[in-house]
């Protein structure tokens, strides 16, 4: 047994013995140890070094609010997590753990070096220390910075385990299964509501399982736990263990982090490490009770002080005396019960030192019994010890002046500043929170959401007042749902309530200057660094809270908020309410990102969405490239050709005879209803009035600033029917755009918007051979007099009901058939099969790219960048100079976007024939010094396609004014020339979008 075991005590299975590693040794613990209660249990307080001095830590809470013990575990290959709480890790055999932050051990850190230069590290130091000389800061100051900064170590393996989530819906959600969140559940229960109780620990009971000695309904605490716990499930309420409610969102939804296999030594097959829950309840009770807050005194930090309520944890719920000679140092009743109960387990407890004047008589009596020595009207003024504490030194305190004081040597210090409501859930629904001046703390006030808060959540101490007040709650969650039932009373003997008095730091005989006195104990934030940061100007509390890093660790500020607060409204002189509370943020502890991905890695990591004739192109050897959400041909590559050998037989052939290409995923929106003319007049920036029925026409889209933000092709099918095309990842952003315009702008437009991407298969046939190959598969007449270019007809084509477009966006001729969707592969074939004849070839979107580029035709996304306006791209003759209105109007007119010297879209041929890199920056002269003044990039890139040499869009300032001029683009090994010239390279008469008369065969 281990040296600091008390037999018969906690809840820890000895007899099934753990082992275990920290830091390269064994050790022993027993079935429902933590990390820290078994090393605690060895002797072991020195668990890590902290953050910014590598001072010594230890253990200093019991829960997930620790901030010290954090640890990397480790639990075979790939299975590797950094800043895990010792103290919620519960150990299982062969699991491996390593203190952190720390070189070249844990006990001897050269890190510590920092610890000594203190005075060079206070409050804002990288804000003051790092501006000169600002040369420095590159090639010293980042480099040193990056290499410091962050805790523990980054998880460099794959990690192999599995994440899951899941919905779940339910009248009433309990967070917290202390004594309220238990009374609570049953109170809900009874009114025959579905009920699920959640708590972040391996069991429920909460403060109870501190303090066994408590009696419920005549029955022993833990006995009526169990009891309880088997009523609970009988009666049908879920109960969730090793959950950790996470956050709390808008309309009652609540996210919640379930820990499935990190207590276990041997992982079931395929079952999730952590499982993500989205939790919408009805009701939701919160009863996540309250905080022990440190007190604030010289060497508060050291291995060995710890929380008085967590010493009580220890004993009571792992068996495990923190030390064997504790002294307590308090300002609440709390602590004096800790005392007792240690001194009970046979510990000889060196003093209780209380800074109040006066206790209650009931505290000092059962001291004296116990032979505790009391001082009263006493502060701690500093520990002594090197890696775990050896001695306190305690000074009495009379009218204000702290008087000389005496060494009290210890093995650990107890300490209790009280008990501060845990409202991180509440503060994530936006509720308000009203300052108790009796309590000192803030306390929950209004909410927007359906939430009641139960028990010490709102400031109700003790175990009588938790368990009434959840049932009460309970049952008013029951009435809020339509239920209300009798009253569950509660009887509780040997109920430990106390007060207590708020503190911000101790008084002490220090110099204000050397003192370390520390409130954000994992940040290294000391009283004096939050005092300092109100001298220099900090006057709001979220100021101060950045200038310091007070409550930005990991722990949220669960233990520091508080203490910080108090510090900075004394130095401000003004009450707390005044400096106000910084944001609590979700999550509440931190969570893997395992978690929130959840099923999403890997090949789920996206949905893929494949077109109806994805699976033709995979029979035929197509190379595969994800677009937005959709998976799309990228080349059809033949054996032994690399991707620019099939890209450019791909191009020769199309330009030559015939391409086929799988347009599906292009965005596609049914805008109907007698005002779609208006809206689509409103909407883009070309007119549509005169547009008629079986017409096309190209669609600019530009947002309310006047940039662009997609376009594609609209036909008018009918008066007031238009079919309008998107980009491929601009589909759902257009139709919202659209939607938002339609029912917050203009609700008074007769229009119905419907997204119709994935009814229709498209198919795209280009080439000088299209028209002849089309004809004898549809009853629409393909001549350049009855179909010209840019016109659509509903018809029929392979029998099939279609939608047939003349348009094209490689400047051949060119035909986009739709058909309904589950209609594409057999319409594909059909064509494939009749295009056997003139040679045809299937291209993917890299060939298409290409065709596009040496017509000068945009992507958008590619060729844009969300700062380009229509006429930066050379396409003012797309925007309407008659409208009236339409979105981007006014964004065009401004002075900036008019303005001389914009970067504008224009087409570079390289000097040397050389192929241009795709984002490749831009300059007007070469031989300028470093640093080079930018003047654009390159947009598109391409090497030999059809026009017989590589060519490139940019972004150029002042471009469409510099055609026939030279710009460079400096590279790694070379600069290389290029010439600006206009954006189309091949066919600039459009000659080839014209079918010839012999091509033209009546239907």
């Amino acid at each position: 047994m281990s040296h600091y075991r008390v037999p018969g005590k906690g809840r820890v299975d000895l007899s099934r013995p753990v082992s275990f590693t920290f830091e390269g040794r064994a050790y022993t613990g027993g079935r429902g140890d933590t990390v820290a209660s078994a090393l605690l249990a060895h002797g072991v307080h020195l668990m890590g070094r902290s953050f910014k001095y590598h001072r010594p830590r230890g253990a200093v809470a019991a829960g997930s609010e620790e901030p010290n013990a954090l640890i990397g575990t480790r639990r075979g290959p790939g299975r590797f997590e950094p800043n895990t709480r010792a103290t919620v890790q519960e150990i299982y055999e062969g699991l491996q753990t390593n203190a952190q932050n720390k070189y070249p051990s844990l006990k001897f850190d050269i890190g510590a070096v920092n610890d000594a230069a203190y005075m060079l590290f206070s409050a804002g130091f990288y804000y003051k220390t790092f501006m000169w000389p600002r040369s420095f800061w590159d090639k010293v100051y980042e480099p040193f910075i990056r290499a410091a900064a962050g805790l523990g170590v980054s998880p460099t393996e794959e990690d192999p385990d599995l994440y899951a989530s899941r919905n779940l819906h339910v009248d009433v959600l309990v967070v917290g299964a202390g004594p309220s969140g238990i009374a609570a559940a049953k109170a809900a229960c009874a009114e025959g509501l579905s009920v699920v109780l959640v708590d972040e620990n391996a069991e429920i009971g909460g403060t109870l399982l501190s303090e066994p000695q408590a009696v419920i309904d005549g029955a022993p605490a833990w006995d009526w736990i169990a009891t309880e716990l088997a009523a609970l499930k009988a009666a049908g309420v879920k109960v969730m263990t090793r959950t950790t409610a996470i956050a709390y969102y808008h309309q009652n939804m609540i996210g919640l982090c379930e820990k499935l296999t990190d207590h276990l030594a041997q992982l079931p097959d395929d079952t999730p490490r952590e499982r993500l829950w989205r939790v919408r309840a009805g009701q939701v009770v919160l009863a996540q009770g309250a905080l022990e807050k440190p007190l604030v005194f010289h060497g508060n930090d050291r291995p060995g002080v710890m929380l008085a309520g967590a010493a009580q944890t220890y004993l009571n719920r792992y068996g495990v005396l923190v030390g064997k000679r504790p002294v307590v140092i308090t300002s609440h009743d709390s602590a004096w019960f800790a005392a007792f109960d240690l001194a009970d387990a046979g510990a000889k407890v060196q003093a209780i030192v209380d800074l109040r004047e006066g206790v209650p008589e009931t505290l000092l009596a059962q001291a004296r019994a116990r032979g505790i020595p009391v001082k009263l009207s006493h502060t701690a003024t500093a520990t002594k010890g090197r890696l775990r504490v050896k001695s306190l030194r305690v000074n009495p305190v009379s009218g204000g002046s702290v008087e000389a004081g005496e060494e009290i040597s210890c093995d650990a210090v107890l300490m209790s500043g009280g008990w501060t409501p845990s409202l991180h859930l509440f503060s994530h629904t936006k509720g308000k929170l009203a300052w108790d001046e009796d309590r000192t703390t803030f306390l929950p006030d209004e909410t927007p959401e359906d939430c009641v808060i139960a028990g010490a959540s709102r400031g109700l101490w003790g175990i009588e007042a938790a368990l009434n007040d959840g049932a009460e709650k309970g049952r008013a969650a029951a009435a809020a749902l339509g239920k209300a039932g009798a009253a569950n009373v509660y009887g509780v003997a040997q109920d430990r309530t106390g007060t207590g008095i708020s503190m911000k730091e101790l008084p002490t005989d220090l110099s204000a200057g050397k003192a370390k006195a520390f409130v954000d104990f994992q940040n290294d934030v000391t009283a004096k660094d939050l005092r300092l940061a109100v001298r220099e100007g900090m006057r709001s509390i979220e100021h101060v809270k950045r200038y310091t890093t007070n409550g930005m660790a990991t722990d949220q500020g669960k233990m520091s908020n508080i203490n910080g607060l108090n510090i900075a409204s004394d130095a401000l002189g003004r009450k707390q309410p005044q400096v106000g509370l910084t944001t609590f943020r979700p999550p509440y502890t931190p969570t893997t990102f395992g978690a929130f991905a959840g099923y999403h890695r890997g090949h789920h990591f996206e949905v893929t969405r494949k077109t109806q004739i994805d699976a033709w192109a995979q029979e035929h050897g197509a190379a595969f490239e994800p677009v937005a959400q959709w998976r799309r041909a990228w080349y059809f590559p033949q054996s032994g050709e690399s991707m620019d050998d099939a890209v450019r037989r791909e191009c020769a052939a199309t330009r030559a005879s015939v391409g086929i290409f799988d347009a599906s995923t292009l965005g596609k929106i049914e805008v109907v209803g007698p005002d779609a003319v208006e809206f689509m007049n409103r909407m883009y920036t070309n007119p549509w009035t005169k547009l008629g029925v079986g017409r096309c026409r190209y669609g600019l889209l530009c947002g309310d600033d006047g940039f662009i933000r997609d376009d594609g092709v609209i036909g008018r099918m009918g008066q007031d029917k238009f079919h309008v095309t998107t980009t491929t990842g601009g589909a759902a952003r257009v139709l919202n755009m659209m939607e938002d315009y339609l029912q917050t702008e203009w609700p008074d437009l007769n229009v119905w918007l419907t997204s119709t991407t994935e009814e229709w298969s498209t198919i795209a046939l280009n080439g000088p051979m299209a028209a002849k190959l089309l004809q004898p598969l549809t009853d629409v007449t393909l001549t350049e007099e009855a179909f010209p270019h840019m016109s659509c007809v509903e018809c029929t084509v392979a029998g099939m009901p279609a939608r047939l477009f003349r348009v094209s966006f490689t400047g051949e001729i060119g035909f986009e058939v739709n058909v309904p969707a589950p209609m594409g592969r057999k319409l594909w074939e059909t064509l494939w099969e009749a295009g056997q004849p003139y040679g045809i070839t299937p291209y993917g979107t890299e060939t298409m790219h290409v065709l596009r580029a040496e017509k000068g035709y945009i992507i958008v996304g590619q060729d844009t960048d969300g700062t380009v306006t229509p006429y930066d791209a050379g396409m003012g003759w797309a925007v309407g100079k008659s409208k009236p209105d339409f979105v981007g109007k006014r964004g065009l007119a401004r002075p900036d976007l008019v303005a001389e010297g914009r970067k504008q879209l224009v087409g570079l041929l390289t000097e040397d024939g050389s192929k241009l890199e795709e984002g490749a920056q831009i300059v007007f002269d070469a031989a300028q010094p470093v640093p080079m003044t930018m003047v654009g990039h390159v947009t598109s890139s391409y090497d030999v396609g059809t026009t017989g040499h590589p060519i490139a869009l940019a972004l150029v300032a002042g471009g469409h004014g510099r055609m026939g001029q030279t710009v460079y683009i400096p590279m790694p090994d070379r600069t290389i020339a290029a010439k600006i010239t206009s954006t189309v390279f091949a066919d600039p008469e459009n000659s080839r979008l014209k079918i010839p008369a012999d091509q033209g065969v009546a239907a």
